[in-house]
Formats: C-alpha cells, structure tokens, sequence
C-alpha cells in the first residue's frame, strides 16, 4: 500500500523534465529543417468576395533561412541597428551633393562672366 508517501529505494523520475526534453528536441528540428504554415482567409457576403487575407508563416533558425535564400531582416533599416549609420551617410551625402551643385553652378557663371567682358 502507498500513501501518497515516497517509497524509499524507488527512484522517481519527474514528468516535466522528459517532456521539457521532448520540447526542446522538436524545437531543434523545427529549426533545423523550418515549417511553413499557410492560409487564406476569405470574407464573402452572397457570394462576392469582399476580403481576402493571404498569411504565410516560416518558422525556422536563421541559417536555415539564409540557406534558403531569406534575409530580408539583414536590408530593412527599421529592423538592422545600422538604420542609424544610414541616416546619417544619407544626410551627409545630400550636403554634399549640394555643395557639389552650387559649386558646379557658381563656376559656370564665372566662366559666362569672363566670355561676356
């Protein structure tokens, strides 16, 4: 009979670590391999079709999807930590760019003020 005690010489083992191991295990491969979830969601009112929703879901590790030829988080500014850098070569490239122009402009009236007199 047992009362709820522990029975001395039984080695328990817990539940919640073989299943926490189990998880982890179909994490890894989830990962490793990637899955795709797809689905449409249509909205029809008499048989016209008001709204449709087209959702994907990928679900893998980084190097699974660069190996697939996925890295848009790599090149959107709002994403990478280089936004920063961006905005600022961007901004210095349009001083520039407009330092060059006058200074274009201003030499070419020069040389139409030295042809004139």
């Amino acid at each position: 009979m047992t009362s709820g005690y522990p029975v001395p010489g039984r080695a328990r083992t817990p539940q919640h670590r073989q299943e926490s191991t189990n998880l982890a295990d179909i994490l890894e491969r989830v990962l490793d391999k990637g899955i795709v979830i797809a689905g449409d969601v249509r909205v029809n009112l008499l048989d016209i079709e008001l709204l449709t929703i087209k959702i994907r879901l990928l679900v893998a590790s980084v190097d699974k999807a660069r190996e697939m030829g996925i890295d848009w988080w790599e090149h959107d500014p709002t994403l990478s930590s280089g936004q920063r850098d961006l905005t600022v070569e961007n901004r210095a490239l349009r001083e520039r760019i407009g330092e060059l122009e006058s200074s274009r402009n201003g030499s070419s009236r020069d040389s139409e003020r030295g042809d004139d007199g």
